[in-house]
């Protein structure tokens, strides 16, 4: 989309109503996702789940994607394709999803890792998500993209991961991916200032390693050069005065994850 799209209250809450359902998708992707697992039956789960919830999944066919879900295992940022990779003990697997109901979209990830992971690797999640958190506390009307963009640079950089500069957040709500992009890198009072009315996704991809990337032949897959782990999160995020109202929250998610 080529200009930025600003929603009334009504159409906010429909876009609401859209992370609803995909939230709770993500907490039944908690409850299936362990070793033994092919990460297309994951997939599968998924698109059950969307058109029995009265939705669509917004990936599938987006471009010509071919999946309802994108899962990028260990060293893959990114755009994965579901496959018959059995998961296994020690992985980080980024579950990547949307939902379209009554043609309002939602988006957002999730990374989890499977049973005992390495330090570094609980580090990397810990810091990418809690940089996520730091870029939507920015997330309010009069404060700029960049205010956003440099608060999650700034919490990320004294870990020495890699902050992904090729990929970014964007625009969300009547469209899968609309105005503005949401980079996760920036100076603070720089880009388009936030209004009421926008919806955006804001989602680090924090590199265990450098920051540099390689994007596949098969045209989606982007992985880490280095072949380190990288991680993501996403949330969706209404624009408000005085504090953000983020739509899609990881509370169901973590409820599962924490009685696992």
């Amino acid at each position: 989309m080529s200009k930025v799209i600003y929603k009334t209250e009504e159409e906010i809450e429909q876009v609401r109503e859209s992370a609803n359902v995909l939230s709770h998708l993500l907490a039944e992707i908690a409850r299936e996702i362990k070793p033994g697992i092919t990460t297309l039956s994951l997939d599968r789960l998924a698109h059950d789940y969307i058109h029995d919830h009265g939705g669509t999944p917004a990936f599938l066919n987006y471009h010509g994607f071919p999946y309802s879900l994108c899962i990028s295992v260990n060293d893959q940022v990114v755009h994965g394709f579901p496959s018959d990779y059995v998961i296994k003990e020690g992985d980080l697997i980024s579950v990547d999803g949307g939902v379209n109901l009554n043609g309002f979209i939602s988006d957002s990830a999730y990374t989890f890792g499977i049973g005992e992971i390495s330090a570094e690797a609980q580090q990397l999640l810990d810091v990418t998500k809690d940089a996520l958190y730091k870029g939507v506390e920015q997330a309010v009307a009069g404060k700029r993209i960049g205010d956003i963009s440099s608060a999650i640079q700034e919490y990320v950089q004294p870990y020495n991961f890699g902050i992904v500069r090729e990929l970014v957040g964007h625009g969300v709500g009547l469209h899968l991916h609309e105005k503005p992009e949401v980079p996760n890198y920036g100076k603070r009072g720089s880009g388009p200032k936030l209004e009421p009315g926008l919806v955006i996704c804001i989602e680090p991809m924090i590199n265990a390693g450098k920051a540099g990337v390689k994007f596949w032949d098969d045209g989606w897959t982007v992985s880490t050069q280095d072949g380190k782990l990288s991680a993501h999160f996403e949330q969706m995020v209404a624009i408000r005065k005085g504090q953000p109202d983020v739509l899609l929250s990881f509370e169901h998610v973590e409820k599962v994850l924490d009685k696992k």
